[in-house]
């Protein structure tokens, strides 16, 4: 199963422009709403400098990174939760990403049009999470009428939801997202298969210009998303949609010579994984150095699963070599002289760069 991050906003401040720039693809990109009516996908990889240093090492046939699904939904309108500008299609691609990366216009351009002629991202903002939170209190009471059905006959785990739903309605009646509502780790697992819009980790990302006034409502963005503690990611899609085009060589002279020290979306991406709650493992050998991303807090057992089914069926020991060890010792023979390679059985939990060989049997 792949880690989606769904890419949301209003129509024309950037959404395909980005998903490009993350996938170096061709997905449509146009001055129109709705453009984008079925959602693209794209695969992109994580990048990590761990899988360079080792492969300098092991000198592997080949390097695969780690990955996340990117899906590039349309644009969402005022009216999206009763079905405006095909609404509720729009609102289920949403439902079906793990994260949100809610695009903002922080730009002025008079050649693409606003879809309400107004560049004001705090109301852009608004209009999306509105719809959001309609959406998810639709969902509350449409399941409450539905278990409220089913409790003629006493039962404690209904009437916990029950309790549950009515608690996430009265906070967002007060049109507030559900993520700043306290609600405990039971809680969160009780309403869990519902998969509310307004719970899901957002990052906003800043579609911004050379403009002064362009960083002028960046930081209006910014204090808007502190009260939900969101993270803010500024890029100038342009630029980097022609950075990606050129070849590395041409890539490296255009950074040096505007001083650009890192793509924005790099920052994207990693700041997706984080907000997936991901952590990465690695197998290395001659033929092949790999990076496998998976929940924090998995076992042994569940990464051997992630490679093969057989891997966690036939599961006996994983052998874990610690990346720092690896990278000072240089050698897993005298990783294993010295003791450093630990034997580990399938309720380990795994570490951020762990290097494992699983021993099974099928």
């Amino acid at each position: 199963m792949g880690f989606k991050c769904g890419i949301i906003g209003l129509p024309n401040v950037g959404k395909s422009t980005l998903f490009n720039i993350l996938t170096k693809g061709n997905s449509a990109v146009a001055n129109f709403p709705f453009c984008t009516i079925k959602p693209n996908v794209g695969i992109v990889p994580v990048f990590d400098q761990r899988l360079n240093n080792l492969a300098k090492i092991i000198s592997p046939k080949k390097i695969i990174h780690a990955f996340i699904e990117f899906i590039d939904i349309a644009g969402l309108v005022k009216g999206a939760s009763k079905g405006e500008g095909l609404g509720n299609q729009f609102l289920s691609n949403i439902r079906e990403a793990d994260a949100i990366v809610h695009v903002v216009r922080c730009f002025k351009d008079d050649n693409i049009t606003h879809v309400y002629n107004d560049i004001r991202p705090d109301k852009d903002v608004e209009i999306i999470n509105t719809e959001l939170i309609l959406s998810d209190f639709d969902t509350c009471e449409k399941n409450i009428l539905q278990l409220q059905k089913k409790t003629i006959i006493k039962n404690h785990e209904i009437e916990k939801k029950i309790n549950v739903l009515n608690k996430c309605m009265s906070h967002l009646k007060k049109c507030l997202m559900l993520k700043v509502l306290n609600l405990n780790i039971e809680e969160k697992k009780i309403i869990s298969d519902l998969r509310f819009l307004t719970l899901k980790p957002t990052m906003y990302v800043a579609n911004i210009n050379d403009e002064k006034e362009s960083y002028y409502f960046l930081e209006e963005l910014k204090r808007l998303s502190s009260k939900e503690g969101s993270v803010v990611i500024p890029i100038s899609s342009n630029l980097e949609l022609e950075l990606v085009n050129m070849n590395s060589q041409e890539q490296k002279s255009f950074m040096e010579a505007f001083n650009i020290k890192n793509l924005g979306l790099n920052n994207i991406v990693q700041t997706g994984y984080k907000l997936l709650n991901l952590i990465t493992f690695f197998t290395a050998g001659a033929k092949e150095i790999r990076a496998w991303e998976i929940l924090d807090g998995s076992t042994s057992l569940q990464a051997a699963h992630k490679i093969h089914t057989d891997f966690s069926k036939g599961f006996i020991r994983a052998q874990i070599i610690k990346y720092l060890d690896f990278i000072k010792y240089k050698s897993e023979s005298k990783i294993r002289e010295i003791g450093k390679c630990r034997t580990e059985g399938k309720h380990y939990k795994m570490q951020d760069g762990d290097i494992v060989h699983f021993l099974f049997n099928i």
